[in-house]
């Protein structure tokens, strides 16, 4: 697997990456259109905030409680019902129920997301898993077979997404403008039907990866049984914090340069997008190990410098300088997988979402209280540079481990 080209010639990989899509630009018109409806309703920031992030947050739950079930149902047809769901309950919140209701709802959806998300990656893996190595060098590192291909298909649904997301709150935008914000919603709940669509007609039926009943007392024992082993624990820890705080310095992009917010936004999707294809593309694998330390502190550094309050070109310089950075979670997903067993992917890779999402919506709130107490420049720097202490103490357990001849993997 080594082009963009290859991906899409791969049977099934055109349907999920269609079918992801398509929920994506649902959940970014819903959530535009549910903040705007609840801010019109209650006058609150924080409630229309809360509206917009709840999900995110209620996705530690289901990484305690319903993750065993990732890798325990068919992915097929558990991706068509979770996209039912999420349309079903997106048309709900159109009615809309009172704002007890509204949360509610927010949090199962939440649950839901966990669950799917794990079920997607795990499928994404499973389709982009290479029978054949390329070379003896791809095949064997830390005694494992490495599954290129996924590195490649991650990072087109990273750039997919990141740009899904730009068209998706300005698509809802326009259509909250000239519509209304319920039938938004309603529209989103359309998407997800599509999404629910595409998943069952071009998707093939496949059997679980792994056997058992899903339980919440499984999930966490599962939970702990990937914590457990030193690798995948630091792999974890520095996938989900130096990300999260640093998605909480873009969160202070508004109270930063409010009249240039959106360069700053433009300029950080395209460092991600930069750095995803740089690493993906043209990186040779036996690199990849070597740089996922480096490309963490990157994620952090420029953002050192707001403390000086740079004007609103050179801070966009520096958040598109920083936001390549974003690439090291391909090469730590990759050696995840690599240290992971196959029937475990869905379980660990939901861990691995549903950890991040919800460290993003902590780092936005540890921001935006130090913000309130300092300014938006200074607040950057301390998050800035928290990112990188957390990165400095993870990087002994994320060195690459010698190369072996063989070596068993365990839970």
């Amino acid at each position: 697997m080594t082009s963009y080209r290859s991906l899409f010639r791969t049977p099934e990989f055109t349907p999920l990456f269609l079918a992801s899509s398509a929920q994506v630009a649902a959940q970014t018109m819903s959530g535009l259109a549910l903040g705007t409806l609840v801010y019109r309703a209650t006058d609150s920031p924080l409630l229309s905030a809360l509206s917009m992030f709840g999900p995110s947050l209620a996705q530690v739950l289901g990484a305690t409680t319903l993750l065993s079930a990732a890798d325990r149902l068919p992915p097929r047809a558990t991706l068509t019902g979770t996209a039912l769901a999420f349309a079903a309950g997106t048309a709900a919140l159109a009615a809309p129920p009172p704002l007890w209701g509204i949360f509610a709802l927010i949090l199962v959806l939440g649950l839901v997301a966990s669950l799917g998300g794990g079920v997607r990656w795990g499928l994404l893996n499973e389709i982009l898993r290479e029978d054949d190595c390329i070379s003896e060098d791809g095949c064997i590192r830390e005694g494992v077979s490495i599954k290129d291909g996924y590195i490649l298909g991650r990072s087109v649904f990273n750039m997919a997404n990141g740009i899904t997301q730009v068209a998706g709150f300005a698509t809802g935008g326009v259509l909250i403008a000239f519509l209304s914000a319920r039938g938004t919603l309603l529209t989103a709940a359309a998407l997800y039907v599509t999404a629910a669509a595409v998943s069952r007609l071009a998707l093939t039926a496949r059997p679980p990866r792994a056997t058992g009943r899903p339980s919440v007392r499984e999930t966490r024992r599962t939970n702990a049984a990937l914590l457990a082993a030193r690798p995948r624990r630091h792999l974890f820890l520095a996938l989900w914090i130096p990300n999260g705080l640093i998605v909480g310095c873009e969160s202070l992009y508004v109270s930063y340069a409010p009249d240039h917010a959106g360069l700053l936004f433009a300029c950080a999707a395209l460092g991600m997008l930069a750095g995803d294809v740089a690493v993906a593309r043209f990186v040779p694998p036996r690199l990849r190990p070597r740089l996922g330390v480096p490309l963490l502190l990157l994620l952090a550094a420029p953002y050192v410098f707001f403390v000086l309050r740079p004007g609103p070109f050179l801070a966009a310089a520096l958040a598109t300088l920083a936001s390549a950075g974003f690439a090291a979670s391909l090469l730590q997903q990759e050696r995840l997988m690599a240290v992971t067993p196959p029937e475990l992917s869905g379980h660990a890779l939901g861990l691995h979402s549903s950890g991040m999402l919800t460290m993003q919506g902590v780092g936005a709130a540890l921001a935006g209280a130090t913000a309130q107490l300092t300014s938006p420049g200074t607040a950057m720097t301390v998050i800035a540079l928290a990112s990188i202490a957390v990165t400095v103490s993870l990087a002994p357990g994320l060195r690459p481990a010698p190369r072996a001849a063989s070596a068993p993997r365990t839970a």
